[in-house]
């Protein structure tokens, strides 16, 4: 049986039976505090908010998707895929998630997937049909069938906040990796869903920082994002003119120096 988190209700409700499941979550459960459920559209548009900001900062990815839904009002597939690429290019998107979301709108229009319906199934077996598409990864499945879909099982085992909290509140030696905490949730399910958002307000707490949308390449990722760009061909252009000018500085200093003697 699939379980839902629709509501308040039903997050509090999961959490009661996931400390059933595993007691060891208890304490991280009282160092949490109460925590809200976080929803996110569902459908396209929800999929490719997702995917425009897989790695990058928030604020980054918060520009982006900005600007991307006011460029198409209303959002939807078919508009998207019959766009220019140098038209989303210009939203900041790069090469990649263009054609990421030009992808999954094709899928999308011809009907090789319903985004909706797929919440309806076992957490694992919808895993496998999303990650399918072109430019969703486990992390990006994961978290759109958790926010967006709401299931109770979908489970971001790559999530570096979710890793880092989960060594903590299990007394872990080192930090997992996916492979091995996709191991430990095993025995939280039907609610790994709710720990997941356990792990993330525990990380909160303990960490003094929001650490939802962590993922294994985001530092280094993040350097990437479109508003760093033009700082980065700004700067090789000040390197260009330092290269040319150091020349004259030198023949101006040598020149002194042969007056000074």
């Amino acid at each position: 049986m699939t379980h839902f988190l629709h509501t308040q209700g039903d997050l509090d409700a999961g959490l009661v039976e996931l400390i059933k499941l595993d007691p060891r979550l208890g304490p991280a459960a009282e160092t949490a505090g109460a925590f809200n459920l976080r929803r996110r559209e569902g459908g396209y548009p929800g999929l490719c908010a997702i995917v425009c900001g897989q790695q990058l900062s928030v604020a980054s990815a918060a520009a982006i998707r900005e600007r991307l839904f006011a460029a198409f009002d209303p959002f939807h597939h078919n508009a998207v895929t019959s766009a220019r690429s140098d038209k989303l290019k210009r939203l900041g998107l790069s090469n990649a998630k263009i054609k990421s979301i030009k992808e999954i709108g094709k899928a999308v229009g011809s009907g090789a997937i319903d985004l909706t319906a797929v919440g309806e199934m076992d957490a694992d077996a919808a895993h496998a049909l999303l990650t399918a598409l072109h430019g969703v990864g486990p992390w990006t499945a994961d978290i759109y069938l958790l926010f967006c879909l709401g299931h109770a099982d979908a489970f971001p085992a790559g999530d570096l906040a979710v890793q880092e909290a989960a060594r903590i509140a299990l007394n872990l030696r080192k930090r997992p990796d996916a492979k091995q905490l996709t191991k430990i949730a095993e025995t939280w399910r039907p609610w790994r869903g709710v720990a997941a958002h356990l792990m993330w307000a525990y990380y909160h707490v303990v960490k003094k920082r929001d650490g939802i949308g962590l993922q294994t390449k985001a530092k280094v990722a993040a350097k990437k994002h479109w508003p760093q760009i033009k700082k980065t061909k700004s700067a090789k252009k000040a390197k260009k003119a330092t290269r040319k000018t150091a020349p004259v500085k030198r023949a101006k200093k040598a020149k002194g120096a042969r007056r000074a003697n």
